[in-house]
């Protein structure tokens, strides 16, 4: 991989972090009574998503919509076969019980999400089946009435 495709990956990290630290940040603001400053933190985060989002787009274009579930279920499926596995047992190792007990979560919360996302997929080419019978029938009457002409 290239060194820039590697800096846009960090970037995205970086950008993405910032997004959910600056959402945290607004959350206890807001909890201490200063409405303003939250207002704040979510208006950088809403600018740091926007961030993400160009890295994102320049990493892995503009997939349709089944690309985009195809591309969830392989991240899902990553983080409960390799990635939250590998870091529950480095936390195992290093006795960080809350740590571990977060990654066992974590394992069992990206299996749903894979198998969701495995049902509307599953959904999804079953609907894009059915249209495409519907579109070819379409043509074919249109065909035939221009025939007609």
């Amino acid at each position: 991989m290239s060194v820039t495709l590697q800096n846009l990956e960090s970037a995205l990290a970086g950008e993405s972090m910032a997004h959910i630290k600056y959402r945290y940040f607004a959350k206890l603001a807001r909890a201490e009574g200063f409405e303003e400053v939250a207002k704040h933190f979510e208006h950088t985060a809403d600018q740091e998503i926007l961030h993400a989002w160009g890295h994102l787009e320049l990493l892995i274009g503009k997939p349709d919509t089944k690309r985009c579930l195809e591309l969830a279920i392989e991240g899902e499926t990553h983080e409960f076969t390799v990635m939250y596995p590998t870091y529950e047992a480095i936390a195992a190792q290093e006795g960080q019980a809350a740590a571990r007990g977060e990654f066992q979560e974590q394992i069992m919360e990206s299996k749903e999400h894979a198998e969701q996302f495995k049902k509307v997929l599953a959904l999804a080419e079953k609907r894009f089946a059915a249209l495409a019978k519907v579109e070819k029938r379409h043509a074919e009457a249109y065909q035939k009435v221009k025939e007609s002409l």
